[in-house]
């Protein structure tokens, strides 16, 4: 059964639990029921807030900036949600933000809040919703709005939202401003507990956290060499036959010289496992010349057996066409295939105006007798060309040799030669290898994206800045749907790769505990800005949708009409059913089109 079904019969069961508490008079006063929801009431604490309430003059000027940046985010939710329907209904294919259970904020339904997050994600979005409705209390108290009660909404016993319940007489008694700057202060609490959480975490909290030495493994691919290994996700490989191993780029290196069909690969500094290397096909691309297919091995070129990357360029470069046997599926085939860097031929460039015509797919095999094995020789080769330099290219176009004479023209952004090629496929023929077979985490990249030690994107001006790193993080748990070059989403540092990190700073005496207190941070942050950006849409009953309309009411007071409370409805109608009607089109609207 899938974690969804057991979280839906735990529901169910949870509910009729409740039901029959209550039927039974079991439930005490303060505790509501609706359906799944539960509410918590209490009249305590309205005398804290009357205390907090003191400085009316700061509190009022804290909420006069929320109404301005709640403004701001209204609009930005509106073209957001109206644009990204319409981007929606060009989609053919669901992606992962288009599923309905991302829009649910629950630990291990939603593919972006893991499971293993879950005490984090709950506890930051406690604090985000107790921070909101607080901010909706205090001001009440500020403007002389009585309170009839306050209290919890848990969905069985995740807590789905806080609420503030105004006298609804003293609401309306008090003036449209008063009512607005209640509605906007409990989303300027919650941008203030962001900027405070994401400080927390970027100075202090990611000082006192470094990378551990080793090639991190995010993931082994299957049927690899290292999977065959037990080498999996979480994974430090620190050292090949004795040789240390400090980082990916290290294993790449290390393994690159070794020449032995089996390695002795030492994991997390303390167990050693031998590995026998075999060359993996990793990635093919659609309709390149070879007839491959990922997951597939190939155990010889032109008939000499190969086992290692360097043996199978060592092979390929030997001839133009190559023959491959590979084995897959409990089979062994053989394909044979020109090998070179896979192209296309770009309209209105030097290649172009050959026999060649624009779109032609082809595989460069030589540049000046040079011999071109793979996409990577095909750029090392154009480094150091320069504008009219006169070439030779010698390439297969649908299965036929044929030689192309021209001129290289004026490349639009380097100071080399221009060829015109786009859609360049990665390695040989648009076949890539492995001999290992890992994918590697990029632990030191996601450090430095959190303002740690590592190497990092240089990200230069706002990106850079504090509230450039808040954005950058905000994507974290996206992974490659936003950042493409970062194949796994951060979720914080989770079980499975706090061995990527150590300890060390001011804060190593809390040891693993840093690593909870910065998931805290991270989570706690990253929900109250979400909470904060979602009670900006202009949509009742949220706090967006109630300034809205008294916005509105200010507007229309001035307008020479005598239905002023029908044109309001209007408009706040109006704006409300387009949000809702947006909101189901981005979720929604790529299996509407494709179904």
């Amino acid at each position: 059964m899938s974690t969804l079904t057991w979280v839906l019969a735990g529901i169910i069961a949870y509910w009729f639990a409740v039901l029959l508490l209550r039927r039974q008079g079991w439930l005490p006063d303060y505790v509501g029921t609706q359906g799944p929801i539960m509410t918590l009431h209490t009249k305590r604490g309205r005398e804290f807030l009357d205390r907090l309430s003191a400085p009316k003059r700061f509190w009022r000027a804290w909420a006069n900036f929320g109404i301005g940046t709640a403004v701001v985010l209204m609009v930005g939710s509106f073209l957001f949600l109206v644009f990204g329907a319409f981007a929606a209904l060009q989609q053919t294919e669901a992606t992962a933000v288009n599923q309905p259970r991302n829009v649910l904020v629950i630990p291990g339904v939603n593919d972006f809040l893991p499971l293993s997050a879950a005490p984090e994600i709950v506890a930051g979005l406690l604090v985000g919703l107790v921070v909101h409705e607080g901010g909706h209390g205090l001001l009440c108290r500020v403007e002389d709005i009585d309170i009839d009660s306050m209290g919890l909404a848990l969905f069985t016993v995740i807590p789905v939202g806080a609420f503030v319940e105004p006298d609804e007489e003293s609401q309306r008694e008090a003036d449209r401003g008063a009512r607005t700057r209640m509605f906007a202060a409990g989303v300027a609490n919650n941008f203030a507990v962001t900027i405070l959480a994401f400080a927390l975490l970027f100075g202090p909290v990611i000082g006192s956290i470094g990378v551990a030495s080793g090639a991190a493994v995010g993931a082994s691919l299957p049927q690899s060499p290292a999977a065959d290994a037990g080498i999996d996700q979480g994974d430090r490989i620190t050292a090949i036959d004795g040789q240390p191993v400090e980082s990916a780029d290290d294993l790449d290196a290390v393994l690159e010289n070794a020449s032995e069909r089996e390695v002795s690969v030492e994991i997390n500094g303390d167990e050693t496992r031998p590995v026998e290397r075999s060359l993996l096909v990793t990635a093919v691309t659609p309709d390149g010349p070879a007839d491959l297919r990922r997951g597939e091995t190939i155990r010889a070129v032109n008939g000499t057996e190969v086992y290692t990357e360097g043996a199978f360029e060592d092979a390929v470069a030997e001839r133009e066409v190559v023959r491959l046997t590979v084995q897959g599926n409990g089979s062994v085939r053989e394909t044979t295939f020109p090998a070179g860097a896979y192209v296309h031929v770009a309209e209105d460039g030097p290649l172009s105006g050959t026999e060649a015509s624009a779109g032609d797919a082809v595989v460069v095999v030589r540049m000046n007798d040079e011999r071109i094995s793979s996409l990577s020789d095909f750029h090392d080769w154009a480094d150091d060309t320069s504008p009219g330099d006169e070439v030779t290219m010698v390439a297969y176009r649908n299965g036929s040799r044929e030689t192309y004479d021209f001129s290289l023209g004026e490349h639009p952004t380097e100071d080399i030669g221009f060829i015109g090629v786009t859609r360049q496929a990665q390695g040989i023929s648009g076949i890539s290898v492995s001999d290992f077979g890992i994918e590697p985490y990029p632990s030191q990249q996601y450090l430095a994206l959190l303002g740690g030690e590592g190497n990092g994107p240089n990200f230069g001006g706002p990106v850079g800045s504090f509230f450039g790193k808040v954005v950058v993080t905000l994507f974290l748990p996206l992974g490659s749907l936003a950042l493409p070059s970062f194949p796994f989403p951060f979720a914080g540092f989770t079980p499975d790769i706090t061995n990527f990190f150590v300890v060390q700073g001011p804060l190593s005496v809390l040891g693993g505990g840093v690593f909870t207190l910065a998931n805290v941070l991270f989570w706690t942050g990253w929900i109250n800005v979400q909470l904060g950006f979602f009670n900006c849409i202009p949509a009742f009953p949220l706090d967006g949708g109630r300034i809205l309309r008294t916005g509105t009411e200010a507007v229309v007071s001035r307008l020479p009409v005598s239905s002023s409370h029908e044109l309001t409805r209007t408009v706040t109608t109006t704006v409300g059913l387009t949000m809702f009607v947006a909101f189901l089109l981005l979720v929604f609207g790529p299996q509407i089109v494709s179904g």
